[in-house]
């Protein structure tokens, strides 16, 4: 369901798979970091040289984005920057602005066409606002939050995890150290 079908959700994905599997206890599910663990050898067998070219381009749409972005404090989050990225996969990153208007004022004076999404409101660190539209062809989804969160330590859902996020040098580092393994494959 996560390669295939796009979804990201990892605890939607543990409840279908196991009301599919008719497994009740939840000890029996796999923890978020063995589903991940699977997910990147599912992509390396199956999707190859397409997951490689994928997360490419992903990174590099990431990495314009951020730029454009870079007064709002952009920091790439999700798949793409965990190396899982599939077929379906949105760019995340995460805004820290003073205000989430600042940015939604910004697309305006730019004319960059997005939607409003929003947020849960039973997360107390969650986003304040959710944007979403396309760069070219690729879904970009920005949550933007309270400049006071961008010190904490995120967590995944339910706290499981901490969420890993990337400053724009990282991601150019990226960007820079998987440009050979796309194009080693091409002869001339």
């Amino acid at each position: 369901m996560i390669a295939e079908d796009g979804v990201t959700d990892y605890g939607f994905a543990k409840r279908k798979a196991a009301r599919q599997l008719g497994a009740i206890n939840a000890d029996e599910l796999p923890n978020n970091a063995e589903i991940e663990a699977e997910v990147r050898t599912y992509l390396a067998v199956f999707q190859d040289e397409e997951h490689l070219e994928r997360q490419f381009a992903l990174r590099v749409a990431a990495l314009e984005v951020m730029r454009e972005l870079e007064p709002f404090r952009p920091y790439l989050t999700g798949a793409v920057l965990e190396g899982t990225a599939g077929r379906y996969s949105e760019v995340e990153i995460d805004l820290f602005p003073e205000s989430a208007k600042e940015v939604e004022i910004f697309f305006l004076n730019h004319d960059v066409a997005y939607e409003h999404r929003e947020p849960r409101r039973n997360q107390p660190d969650g986003p304040e606002a959710i944007l979403v539209f396309d760069w070219g062809d690729i879904p970009i989804r920005l949550r933007i939050y309270s400049p006071d969160l961008e010190r904490l330590n995120r967590r995944g859902s339910h706290g499981a995890r901490q969420m890993e996020r990337a400053r724009l040098s990282v991601v150019e580092a990226l960007v820079n150290d998987s440009t050979p393994s796309i194009t080693a494959g091409i002869q001339p």
